[in-house]
């Protein structure tokens, strides 16, 4: 079935009218990592209006890294409507963030916002050390932030595009969970954002997929090293969502095909995916760790 979708772009506004629907995606790129959500077209559906909450996170403290747009921006959104306290953390997306910082005051949350480079351990000591100072204490963390480059073939991996993939990808959720485990007390929930690409590969994001593959092995051992603990580590593995790491990483010309082999034949809208955020980082998941969920539109390769 296909919707009836209205979009503002001045005011980065969508709307629409069903829930089963496919999306058009028009061919577009971006030259800047990990890309920007504004600049989308269609602009990203985030916040599902009908979504009801519970208060399963009430006076909860969640990081969330990468938290401007995408996943992230979900995420933190759906954080907050449950009761929680969020702190987004980005790389330089202003623009975004403050969107994001905007929704998450209008529903009544509490928010905010750190500006830095995970890729460096002491950057992500002060973000951990910002959130203690403001909200005293981290129940959660959402590892989110990450970026992917298109090659397509190994040779065309420089070692400058091998190194910064995965310190953005792994280097810094080592470090942020390392620093958020001296804070964190038994309930707390650590979420991971692996991939779909870990399970089949992927022939033209190689270091990508290797980053992700080397999220799974860390969430897992994590899991069963804190689970005496009752701290739980998880991870989540999207299939195609739309945000804003696809035009920023694809060939203009490769958008509109993306999604099309997937069962459901469209792609996922971050208000679909934020859902399951809430279920791990809540009292609902306790006897869950070291598992790694997979959220794809019915995609089974591999």
């Amino acid at each position: 079935m296909r919707n009836n979708y209205f979009l503002d772009l001045d005011k980065g506004e969508v709307s629409y009218d069903c829930k089963e629907f496919v999306m058009e995606f028009p061919p577009q790129s971006q030259d800047t990592q990990p890309g920007l959500e504004y600049l989308m077209v269609p602009r990203p559906i985030f916040d599902d209006k009908n979504y009801k909450a519970a208060g399963k996170l009430k006076g909860k403290v969640a990081i969330v890294t990468g938290g401007d747009s995408g996943i992230g921006r979900a995420v933190a959104l759906i954080f907050a409507k449950e009761g929680a306290s969020v702190a987004i953390v980005y790389y330089d997306e202003d623009q975004d963030a403050l969107e994001t910082e905007k929704c998450i005051l209008e529903v009544g949350g509490k928010v905010m916002l750190i500006r830095t480079d995970l890729k460096y351990a002491d950057n992500c000591s002060l973000v951990v050390e910002k959130v203690i100072n403001r909200f005293g204490k981290i129940d959660i963390l959402v590892n989110n932030a990450g970026v992917q480059f298109q090659q397509k073939c190994l040779n065309q991996i420089s070692d400058e595009q091998f190194d910064l993939t995965m310190k953005s990808n792994i280097y810094s959720i080592f470090y942020m969970t390392k620093n958020c485990l001296k804070y964190m007390k038994s309930g707390a929930s650590i979420i991971n954002l692996s991939s779909i690409t870990t399970f089949y590969g992927e022939p033209e994001l190689i270091d990508y997929v290797t980053s992700k593959g080397a999220i799974v092995g860390f969430t897992r051992s994590l899991a069963t090293n804190l689970a005496d603990k009752n701290i739980r580590v998880n991870a989540v593995a999207p299939g195609f969502f739309w945000t804003p790491l696809q035009p920023a990483c694809w060939d203009a010309l490769k958008i509109p095909t993306l999604a099309i082999n997937c069962p459901m034949k469209r792609a996922g809208k971050t208000c679909e995916i934020a859902p399951l955020f809430v279920y791990l980082a809540s009292d609902d998941s306790s006897y869950m760790t070291g598992q790694v969920i997979h959220i794809n539109g019915g995609e089974f390769k591999g």
